[in-house]
């Protein structure tokens, strides 16, 4: 059965790349490798396989006949040490790409997935903000060697999500012992995306090409108090939302810093996002700061409320600011949440005609 979607729906493929055995080390997440006494659940080291099985993989896209596949490159492979640039993974990755062009699907490349190379931890990383001007030649390369096969491009995928988990949950940095303060990382995403949607523009229209589109994927929830009629929770409820996802969203998207965050880099208010690019999960039902779920409501396996719903509501807000939005990542799949994907589909024709810029 061929599964026919609208033209211009966004709802993209994502592919998630297993690391490569032969170069454990050399990003911080492979850490979780080996097994330590909170770590055990995580086995990253071969995933689904993508990196040697993606001509597979790119073919199975193809029978599914998806019009666009999302994927992101891997900074620790392209550039194993600092100033060193792995050609023969620049080489793979324009294999993959021109494979998929030819199979006529569209890539949507993501530049910064979490992930950083081990030398760029060290040096202090994105909470660091003088570090950010070192993470520039990774956009600049991707720029340079694909910008001929991509037209579209996600800078940063959830920065809001990297800045909470690694600044105030450090999850995504084991070993960490000092909670460093939100703001140096909450400056430094909108600087390098705005500065990577600069370059990314003028690269590829230097190359004469004019139909670039560059954004970031942010995780966006509904936050909901758990009782509207309780006046501190619903004001609680929009002072998490604005936290978490509201204030990096505007400052990327147009320069304009709003508490809690600051211009410390002076920049220009202007135009700097082509799209929105949204992922979402769950709502979070909202008693105080701390993140909750609905009472008696249908959850996967993390735990989090499974409410489709929540999407054209995300979009809806979105909506004003006269963007395209793109669907980036939709649900965590388990067997629980299986209607998730019916729901979308029953309620696709309606969601296309409600007018929203899908």
């Amino acid at each position: 059965m061929r599964l026919q979607f609208p033209e211009g729906f966004s709802a993209w493929r994502q592919l998630r790349l297993g690391a490569d055995r032969g170069r454990r080390g050399r990003q911080q997440l492979e850490r979780l490798v080996s097994p330590g006494p909170d770590q055990g659940r995580f086995r990253p080291a071969v995933a689904d396989d993508h990196w040697n099985r993606w001509r597979e993989d790119c073919a199975l896209m193809a029978g599914l006949h998806l019009p666009i596949a999302r994927l992101g490159v891997e900074w620790a492979r392209i550039m194993p040490e600092r100033g060193q640039v792995d050609e023969s993974a620049v080489a793979h990755y324009r294999a993959e790409l021109e494979y998929l062009r030819q199979l006529g699907i569209r890539p949507l490349l993501t530049i910064h997935h979490f992930s950083n190379p081990m030398w760029f931890e060290r040096m202090g990383a994105f909470p660091n903000a003088k570090i950010s001007t070192i993470s520039s030649p990774l956009p600049s390369l991707c720029a340079d060697r694909f910008g001929d096969l991509v037209s579209d491009w996600i800078t940063i995928n959830e920065p809001n999500v990297y800045a909470t988990q690694r600044l105030f949950l450090r999850r995504l940095a084991p070993g960490h012992k000092k909670l460093p303060r939100p703001s140096p990382c909450s400056k430094t995403w909108p600087y390098c995306h705005i500065r990577c949607y600069r370059m990314l523009h003028e690269t590829r229209e230097a190359m004469g090409y004019s139909d670039t589109m560059v954004g970031f994927a942010n995780h966006l929830r509904v936050f909901e108090p758990e009782t509207p009629a309780i006046r501190p929770q619903a004001a609680t409820a929009k002072a998490v939302e604005w936290l978490f996802q509201g204030a990096i969203t505007e400052a990327m998207s147009t320069g304009t810093f709003r508490w809690p965050l600051r211009n410390h880099w002076k920049l220009p208010k202007g135009e700097y996002c082509d799209f929105h690019g949204v992922n979402y999960y769950t709502r979070s039902t909202v008693t105080g700061f701390a993140d909750g779920v609905r009472k008696n409501s249908p959850r996967n396996d993390l735990g989090w409320e499974i409410y489709p719903e929540g999407i054209v509501r995300c979009a809806q807000k979105l909506e004003k600011a006269s963007r395209p939005i793109w669907v980036t990542e939709n649900g965590t799949c388990d067997n629980q949440d299986a209607f998730r994907a019916r729901y979308l589909y029953e309620h696709l024709e309606a969601i296309v005609q409600s007018g929203l810029p899908f």
